[in-house]
């Protein structure tokens, strides 16, 4: 088995920060989410939809 680069002190600090941040890193997955699909899969149609809804958040 092969061993990992990264320390057992790291890791733990690594679990202790996920546990703490559990909102911020879940806003960081959903920001790298959107971004993909925009990037990547949007139609037209989609992007067309997705203004719409960021025009009336900006409203809100």
């Amino acid at each position: 088995m092969t061993e990992s680069k990264t320390s057992e002190a790291q890791k733990e600090a690594n679990r202790r920060y996920r546990q703490k941040n559990k909102d911020k890193l879940k806003v960081g997955s959903y920001k790298r989410t959107a971004h993909l699909f925009i990037k990547s899969h949007a139609t037209l149609e989609d992007i067309s939809k997705l203004e719409q809804l960021i025009e009336q958040r900006k409203k809100a």
